[in-house]
């Protein structure tokens, strides 16, 4: 654990084998499951994200660090092929997917299941004022 400025930061990388197969492990139903559970972790503290190729960038709630810890360790046990890094500070926790150049036509989709449930901000495009969103 670094100590820079105040802020303690622990970072760890977990990855396997680079002959794992480009495939996750989980039945249809575990499946369904993990997506749930991804999907409310998402929308309780998921602060921002970013892509960038084939590296995704997510910043939770430090609230939650449990949780996305967690998740980590059970998205690597299903989809050994992906690189999992870990950063708490006392302000987020931060995780960085980063999917092989095998999994390149496959990583939208796999990167999708992080952000999926991201409350998106409805705008009303019929209110000009909130005195008519109340009518």
């Amino acid at each position: 654990m670094n100590d820079t400025g105040g802020e303690k930061r622990a970072t760890v990388t977990l990855s396997k084998s680079n002959t794992q197969p480009i495939a996750c492990t989980l039945t249809a139903g575990n499946f369904k499951d993990c997506m749930a559970w991804i999907g409310e972790l998402t929308r309780d503290a998921l602060r921002s994200h970013e892509r960038q190729d084939l590296v995704l960038d997510l910043r939770y709630a430090p609230e939650a660090a449990d949780r996305v810890r967690e998740m980590v360790r059970k998205e690597q046990e299903c989809c050994a092929f992906l690189t999992f890094a870990i950063g708490e500070g006392l302000h987020e926790i931060r995780v960085t997917i980063t999917a092989p150049e095998a999994a390149r036509k496959a990583a939208d989709e796999l990167f999708e299941q992080f952000v999926a449930s991201v409350p998106t901000k409805t705008v009303l495009s019929c209110c000009m004022s909130e005195a008519k969103c109340e009518q």
